[in-house]
């Protein structure tokens, strides 16, 4: 047998790539393969040596063309060949990337595997667009949920707890989702007038993101047309957010100079 390669676990950040770590950019310059996520954008891609080799294994919604099992083939076996491999993934690794599946999939295999950590999508959207997670008077604690559960079952979170006014909750893929998530919420008393900040594909040069409240947000991001990635800020301090892109508003800016 050869020498045997590794896998570098990677959060690519939100989407530009100015919001890259050092050391992401550094293992992906050097990287042998690149097994990575659908949304990791061109721009970063393009880092990687022109000999690396690049594996697609994106997911969507109610559409996984390469099945997490079979994405932890692909990272056993390009390591075995000897590769230095990166998996690079949206966001951080360890915040709904299925970066903890993949490292005990390959730690089982004897692989060895790090972890890169990236800015999440919440760190990057919430950045983007001015809002603070938390903020004196406003929240007091944080709090992360996805908006889709594995296999696309049933949502069953914990709604009493999580449907205080004194939190920022933030979710992640629930645009499909969002009409139910805020019926429920609502049921467990959280209040309609809440602010909400939704942002689609966060930081890039495409992003776009509306302000509304709980008991609207789902009809508005529909008829603003947002389209996954779209992340959702529930909180008071959604308020605070500036629903202009940071281009937008030096556009308007110069207009009115």
């Amino acid at each position: 047998m050869g020498k045997l390669g590794s896998v570098l676990l990677v959060g690519a950040g939100p989407g530009d790539p100015d919001l890259l770590t050092v050391r992401a950019v550094k293992v992906i310059e050097r990287a042998g393969a690149v097994v990575h996520d659908r949304l990791v954008s061109p721009e970063i891609l393009a880092l990687a040596p022109r000999r690396a080799l690049l594996v697609p294994v994106g997911k969507a919604a109610q559409r996984h063309p390469v099945p997490q099992s079979r994405i932890n083939e692909i990272l056993i076996d390009l390591a075995r060949r000897g590769l230095a491999v990166v998996r690079l993934k949206g966001g951080d690794p360890f915040v709904f990337g299925r970066g903890g599946e993949e490292a005990l999939a390959l730690r089982a295999a004897g692989i060895p595997v790090g972890v890169v950590p990236g800015i999440t999508a919440a760190q990057g959207a919430a950045a983007a667009a001015g809002a603070p997670l938390t903020q004196r008077g406003l929240a007091t604690g944080l709090r992360y949920v996805t908006g889709h559960c594995r296999g696309d079952r049933p949502l069953d979170l914990d709604w009493a707890g999580l449907a205080d006014p004194e939190t920022t909750l933030v979710i992640y893929m629930g645009v499909a989702t969002m009409a139910e998530i805020a019926a429920r919420l609502m049921a467990h008393g959280m209040p309609g007038d809440l602010p909400v900040l939704a942002v689609a594909e966060a930081t890039t040069p495409r992003e776009r993101r509306l302000v509304s409240r709980l008991d609207a947000i789902a009809r508005d991001a529909r008829e603003a047309g947002l389209a996954a990635p779209v992340l959702f800020v529930v909180g008071r301090v959604a308020a605070l957010a500036d629903p202009l892109p940071l281009a937008a508003q030096l556009r308007a800016m110069a207009a009115n100079a």
